[in-house]
């Protein structure tokens, strides 16, 4: 049985109370979101981005490390020989649903062609929208290209 004392005196919802009054007159640490952002860190991985060389040629050489080594199977690859005898793919599916954002993908490229972004404002309004094929990929990466050029000479000085 409870002790008729406590209950009288009503000494845990006291106890209860003073934890919220020492809460009270802390610093807040709320961040107005949209307006305020936290920092992030360089090697934050969010939105997957396909890269090209500076000559404007696709990066992928249609290995399929990153499909083998995606452990959610969200990438598909197929790939076909080009005219000047290279091997490059003709398409590159990525289902952001299934993503786990584990960067097997980006560690395991040869030539640094698949990466992950620091971006983590994209949303999908319809069906379909998220699965990211090869012409979104390429259009993320030559959009943010500076931005993932200097993360990965950031990444560099921490290894």
């Amino acid at each position: 049985m409870a002790n008729p004392f406590k209950t009288f005196m009503l000494t845990e919802l006291l106890l209860g109370l003073s934890v919220t009054a020492r809460s009270l007159f802390r610093r807040k640490v709320t961040v107005q979101y949209p307006e305020e952002k936290t920092p992030q860190s360089v090697r934050f991985r969010g939105l997957h981005a396909l890269r090209r060389y500076a000559n404007g040629e696709e990066r992928c050489i249609a290995c399929k490390l990153c499909e083998v080594v995606c452990p959610a199977l969200a990438i598909t690859i197929d790939s076909d020989v080009a005219a000047d005898g290279t091997r490059r793919t003709t398409r590159y599916d990525i289902d952001l649903f299934k993503c786990i954002y584990c960067g097997f993908c980006e560690e395991a490229c040869p030539v640094d062609a698949i990466v992950e972004t620091r971006i983590h404002e994209y949303h999908m309004e319809h069906r379909g929208e998220n699965i990211m094929n090869k012409d979104k990929l390429l259009a993320v990466g030559e959009r943010y290209e500076a931005m993932i050029a200097a993360d990965k000479s950031a990444d560099a000085r921490y290894r």
